[in-house]
């Protein structure tokens, strides 16, 4: 895949809001922990627009994203919010430049519906901490992610014994996002293919029985058949029924994935919650799954 070159002090990057309306203030400590890393913060036209629950219209949205793909002066795009709402914006914006010009997409959660269309461009894109809530998530989380965006080697270890980890090492590209994201653009031309790519996953606040149908389709649909590795990030705040599923979402994936034989990490740190540390879709990793110990190397 195509990948954005490094950042370089003095450099700047754009914030913009794909999804949901939020104000200058709220992302003063993105802004301020741009600086602190020599970067220089640029507030898109989207920052403070409001348009019932976005940030103003889906054509104010996507020319602001629009103008700051095309600024050559622009280094790296940094989505200011989740929600909902950036996938409305994919067939406004020209992506083209980004072949030959490649810039940094930063984001997650709702930004996934942009991840997958440029993992399907062939583009590698940065599955990071939005900017806004910057502040509130640990040391690791900002400190990781300066050091991606500077160029330096990116490596997750973390000590794991999840009951339904299946040990196992693989190396391929990553791809993925938010579970529920993923399973709506099933089907549509932003979907990348999942042919021995290692997926990653994560979500938030669904339903057990929502991530089972998802699991199911991913399976029932081949898309699951064809991945080479699997990482499972937080599936965080998950609802139940009156009349329990019977199963966590963990078990749900696991079950829709056991007879795979491919390695596949549970609890990995990273999507909605405090450790939300960079993973780079679009660029070869290596994944190794012991009996006590995850890997993920770039």
């Amino acid at each position: 895949m195509i990948q954005p070159p490094p950042l370089q002090t003095g450099d700047k990057v754009a914030i913009i809001a794909s999804a949901r309306s939020i104000t200058e203030k709220d992302l003063q400590p993105a802004i301020d922990l741009l600086k602190t890393w020599g970067l220089t913060p640029v507030l898109g036209s989207s920052i403070g627009l409001q348009e019932h629950q976005f940030a103003g219209s889906d054509k104010e949205r996507a020319e602001d994203f629009q103008n700051q793909i095309n600024d050559p002066n622009i280094k790296a795009i940094w989505s200011a919010k989740g929600g909902y709402g950036s996938i409305r914006l994919l067939d406004l914006v020209d992506f083209s430049k980004l072949n030959t010009h490649p810039k940094w997409l930063i984001g997650y959660s709702d930004v996934t519906a942009i991840h997958l269309h440029l993992q399907s461009m062939g583009i590698a894109s940065l599955h990071a901490q939005m900017a806004s809530a910057i502040e509130t998530r640990s040391a690791s989380t900002s400190g990781e992610l300066k050091k991606v965006l500077f160029g330096e080697k990116l490596q997750i270890d973390y000590a794991s014994r999840h009951p339904n980890q299946v040990n196992g090492e693989v190396k391929a590209e990553v791809i993925g996002g938010n579970l529920s994201v993923l399973y709506s653009a099933i089907g549509s031309n932003s979907m990348p293919s999942f042919q021995n790519k290692i997926l990653f996953i994560e979500d938030l606040d669904e339903y057990l029985y929502h991530i089972d149908r998802m699991m199911q389709n991913l399976k029932r649909s081949g898309l699951l058949g064809r991945i080479s590795g699997l990482i499972v990030g937080g599936m965080t705040d998950m609802n139940d029924n009156s009349i329990p599923f019977g199963k966590t979402a963990e078990g749900i994936i696991f079950e829709a994935v056991k007879n795979l034989n491919i390695p596949v990490a549970f609890n990995f740190p990273a999507g909605h919650v405090e450790t939300n540390l960079p993973v780079m879709f679009g660029k070869t990793a290596q994944l190794s799954v012991t009996s006590d110990k995850v890997s993920l190397v770039f």
